[in-house]
């Protein structure tokens, strides 16, 4: 007996992650025999529930498939629930999350069946998500060097979902024999994905105008975040350091208090870049963020993409010995 729960943001990953479990279960057997699918709009909990229970038939085991389980709201998963209470022993089940937040009556159901949950989105950690690139890589049977893994990780950004076509294209292409290059690979990359937004206020803080132009440009190109929301970035960021003008932060723990959130890294950060900036180099920030503002409603004749390159650049230019 088995109860599986494959979780994720992503479709595209969360989708293989499926697929590579349930191959993994079925192994060497006939899965047109083995294997019961859940898909789409029209299926309910108490069909899946009866497959569960419904035992193999020329085959040891047999393999229940339920997608887009979250759409299910706590009035639905009764029959789940009173499944996993007794699961069929000859029964892998394997659950695919989606369509919304699992109720709770299922998640504790899951609990006490002892789930096997399997995470399939990519770690929101630079070093991490460089491991798990890794790692998709070592599992796709490819060799990149080192300056080729870096600019995937790199490529990628928060698109990891795109991450396995482009492996299987170069598994495809070059074999798995031969130990791949930056310029070997960067034919088949396409637009770099989207970028989270603190790799921009990062680079904004360091005054590294390129890399913020080039930054900028991920997330409204194939971010797809509308100008007014990476303005909605900025702004959060220089407001919580404009709530440090005036208030005699020494430490993390006053910064804290200061901008009201918890002392940590971020109230560390804000409170190192205040200093850096200083009370002038903030409330220059804060005018050139509502000019903008102004200019992306109407105020300037220019384009969108134009109004924020020169919003940007200007905040990197406040930083004092920028690149």
């Amino acid at each position: 007996m088995g109860v599986h729960l494959v979780t994720g943001d992503d479709e595209s990953l969360l989708s293989s992650g499926v697929l590579e479990l349930v191959h993994h279960l079925v192994g060497d057997e006939d899965r047109s025999l083995m294997v019961d699918e859940f898909d789409g709009p029209d299926y309910d909990l108490g069909t899946v529930a009866d497959a569960a229970l419904t035992p193999a038939f020329l085959t040891e085991r047999r393999v229940v498939v339920a997608r887009g389980i979250g759409r299910f709201g706590a009035e639905d998963v009764g029959p789940l629930v009173a499944y996993l209470a007794d699961p069929l022993p000859t029964t892998d089940l394997v659950l695919a999350g989606g369509g919304g937040r699992l109720a709770k009556a299922l998640t504790d159901a899951l609990k006490q069946a002892g789930v096997n949950t399997i995470e399939t989105g990519a770690p929101t950690k630079a070093r991490d998500r460089a491991d798990w690139v890794a790692q998709q890589v070592a599992d796709a049977g490819l060799q990149l060097d080192g300056a080729a893994q870096a600019h995937v990780v790199g490529w990628m950004g928060e698109d990891a979902g795109r991450l396995p076509s482009v492996l299987d294209t170069l598994v495809s292409t070059f074999g798995t024999a031969r130990r791949l290059t930056r310029d070997d690979i960067a034919p088949f990359l396409g637009e770099a994905g989207d970028v989270p937004p603190w790799d921009l206020t990062d680079a904004i803080d360091r005054g590294d105008t390129t890399l913020a132009l080039s930054l900028l440009h991920r997330m409204t190109g194939s971010g797809e975040r509308h100008p007014l929301q990476v303005l909605a970035t900025l702004h959060n960021h220089y407001v919580r350091m404009l709530k440090l003008d005036g208030a005699g932060a020494r430490d993390e723990a006053s910064a804290a208090a200061a901008m009201g959130i918890k002392p940590g890294f971020p109230a560390r950060k804000a409170l190192e870049q205040y200093r850096r900036l200083g009370s002038n180099g903030i409330t220059r920030a804060v005018a050139l963020l509502a000019q903008a503002d102004l200019d992306l409603r109407g105020a300037k004749d220019w384009p969108e993409s134009l109004v924020m390159e020169v919003l940007v650049a200007r905040l990197t230019k406040l930083v004092p010995g920028r690149r």
